[in-house]
């Protein structure tokens, strides 16, 4: 179900929009509800629902306030304003905000509903589009943020993180860390699942996924930046381990 969180000053009103929609029938449930803006985002941030019922004018900091502060720190969800007729103009500055969409007060039976549902077809449609996405594109899973135990395999890791653009192998970091070669490549298995030249080669890959992705570098700069200076065979690296040609794969995620 979708999260919901309704922030409206008027108490009466705000009970109204939680108690009088039948939310279950809409696939949504009611997460949480604030009095104010500066309350709401803190609601927001905590329960981080996908859809935001405001109201705009509230006491402490009102909803425009409220939805450019979230939308700062990276909020994405999807806001539908109510406003009074004489607050039109104001509204239309949240528009600018990526709001959804903006009601009028007072709200006409099934205004609310509908703008709902309109929000929930474009988040369906958009885990359609992700799903299709994930389908056409080789699936390459590496976590490269897995916190280790062992302090000589964090900090071999801390090296590949800092040194893969150059030649960097396990004897150097071993040679660096003041430990045999032999045992750091056994514990580096042991507590990621690879061997150090094995997770070189997927950081780099992740590396080069997210420049590709990005789409500012041509195959051989990316190829550069990633760490390897054979273009032939940074591609023939990547096809192997993601399952595309860099280009390919460069096509699918910008939509080509």
């Amino acid at each position: 179900m979708y999260k919901v969180v309704v922030v409206e000053d008027e108490e009466i009103a705000r009970k109204g929009i939680i108690f009088t929609i039948n939310w279950d029938a809409l696939n949504c449930m009611i997460a949480g509800e604030a009095a104010n803006g500066e309350e709401g985002a803190e609601v927001i941030r905590r329960l981080s629902p996908d859809i935001i019922v405001t109201d705009l004018k509230m006491p402490r900091m009102d909803g425009v306030e409220m939805i450019a502060k979230l939308r700062e720190q990276g909020n994405r969800a999807k806001f539908i304003i109510l406003t009074a007729y004489g607050d039109f103009k104001y509204a239309q500055s949240a528009v600018k905000l990526g709001v959804s969409d903006y009601l009028l007060k007072p709200l006409k039976d099934g205004d609310l509903e509908q703008a709902v549902t309109r929000i929930i077809d474009q988040l369906e449609e958009g885990d359609r589009l992700r799903q299709k996405e994930e389908e056409e594109t080789p699936i390459f899973r590496f976590n490269a943020d897995r916190k280790a135990k062992n302090k000589y395999v964090e900090q071999a890791i801390k090296q590949i993180r800092e040194h893969y653009k150059e030649d960097i192998n396990i004897s150097t970091v071993a040679e660096q860390l003041q430990i045999s070669e032999g045992y750091l490549s056994r514990v580096f298995k042991k507590e990621t699942d690879y061997t150090f030249t094995t997770y070189l080669s997927y950081y780099r890959m992740k590396v080069a996924m997210e420049l590709l992705k990005e789409g500012n570098l041509k195959v051989y700069e990316v190829a550069d930046a990633a760490g390897y200076s054979d273009t032939a065979y940074f591609s023939a690296q990547f096809k192997k381990i993601v399952g595309i040609a860099p280009s390919e794969y460069q096509d699918r995620v910008r939509g080509h």
